[in-house]
Parts: structure tokens; sequence; C-alpha cells
């Protein structure tokens, strides 16, 4: 028994020391890759995040920029179509809408009966429109009255205003001196029977404020020609007889410029 166990002994020690003598198995890099992938999938992840997080930030800026572009855009067409419509500034309008005789002095001229030194007022009945949504002011302006092209009179307008679409009315009081008639007439004055062309030139400075914010500076010009008629009883002008005895004023045409 001794002798048929030993050999069995003998061959267990033999693969004993075969299997200690076996190299270690070394570890495959492929063994432990787990947390290398799992860092750069958290990599990718968190990458992915950000650029997500990127992306709808841009997409909000450029909503919000689209946003303030597009208001911009609908305030200023808004503002066009204001100013060429309902904020456009009109040129208002003045209009002469008659003048008559108020006062009148009368006396023997240096040329005898026929003629007459004359010393009338004329008053002028002078309106001004303004269509605006805003008001006009107008400040102090003259008017000058012409006989062959020199000075008769001057009469002074005041400065006013006018309401958003309303119309002012004012009287314009213009005295012909017999002196100033007598040197255009060559000392003769006003002749009984004839009609004499006056002519007129006003100027006047207005300004509109819309909203406090858009101003326009106007300018008003108007020419008028008045037909004044010297007439008499009898062919004779009565001194001191009034406006009824004979002057009187035949017709009117004024023409307004604005600019």
């Amino acid at each position: 028994m001794a002798t048929i166990g030993e050999p069995a002994s003998s061959a267990t020690a033999a693969e004993d020391k075969n299997e200690t003598a076996r190299p270690l198995a070394l570890s495959s890099p492929s063994v432990h890759p787990a947390a290398t992938d799992v860092e750069h999938q958290e990599a990718q992840a968190e990458t992915g995040s950000r650029s997500m997080q990127c992306r709808r930030k841009r997409r909000r800026a450029l909503c919000c920029c689209g946003c303030c572009v597009t208001s911009l855009v609908v305030v200023g067409l808004v503002i066009l179509v204001l100013a060429l419509t309902v904020f456009k500034v009109k040129d208002p309008r003045i209009t002469m809408n008659g003048v008559w005789v108020t006062a009148i002095s009368t006396g023997p001229g240096a040329g005898g009966v026929s003629t007459v030194a004359t010393n009338a007022t004329l008053t002028a009945d002078v309106s001004v429109k303004n269509p605006n949504i805003a008001s006009l002011k107008f400040s102090r302006s003259e008017t000058d009255v012409y006989y062959k092209g020199q000075t008769v009179s001057v009469a002074y307008v005041p400065a006013g205003k006018v309401g958003a679409d309303r119309t002012v009315r004012m009287n314009v009081t213009l005295d012909l001196l017999a002196d100033r008639l007598a040197a255009v007439l060559n000392g003769t004055g006003l002749i009984l029977g004839q009609e004499y062309d006056l002519t007129t030139y006003t100027a006047m400075r207005a300004k509109v404020k819309v909203l406090g914010i858009y101003k326009k500076s106007l300018e008003i010009r108007m020419n008028c020609s008045i037909v004044l008629d010297v007439g008499g009883i009898a062919g004779v002008l009565v001194p001191g007889a009034g406006a009824a005895s004979g002057v009187q004023v035949k017709g009117v045409d004024c023409v307004a410029r604005v600019s």
C-alpha cells in the first residue's frame, strides 16, 4: 500500500509545484473601462446640457432682439403715419372779409372846390383760420397801405393765438392821412368823382407746436387791392358830412401766401 501510494503523493506534489510556478494572469486593459466610460458619458452629457442651454439663451436673445426690432419698426411706422396725417402741420388761411370807411374828416383842399383834404379811417375785417390740431400763435405784425407805390398808411396788428381748428376774426384800422395823400397826389388831395386804387401788404409770423415736440414756423403774407371811391352829393363832397357823403370802398381783392 505504501509503495502504491507514494507515486500518487509525488504526482500531487508535482502538480502543486506546477500550479505554483504558473505566472499570474496580467490584467487586461479592458477589464476596468467602466469608470472611464462613465466619466466620458458624464462629460458628454454635461457638454450637451451646456450646448442646449447656450442654444436656449441664443433663441431667447434672438426672440428679444426680434421683438425689440419689430416694436421699433411698428412705433416708427405709427409716428410716420401720424406725422403725415394727423400731426401734419397745415397752412393757416388768412382772409380779408371786407373793408369799410368808419370815420372821415374832410375840408377844402388847396385846389379849390373840386379837391378835398381827407383824413379817412378804414376798418378791415380779417380772419385767420387754423386747421391744425394744435394752437397757432402769431406775432405782432403791420399792414402797409400804398398808393402808386408810396406808403400812405401803416396799421399794426396785435399778437394773438388761434386755437386748434378754430377761426379768429379781428379788425385792423387803417388811417389815410391827408398830408400823406396830398404828397402822393401832387398836393391836390382827393378829387371828387374819382376812384383810387390802393394796395395793402401784411406780413405775419406764426408758429405751430404739436404735442410740445414738433414745432414749425410759418410766415403769412397777404396782398390786397382796394378801390376807394370818392363821390359826393351833386359833385361836391360836403366837409364833415362823414362817409355817407360819398367816400366808400368799392372793391377788395386779396391773395394770401404761406411759407
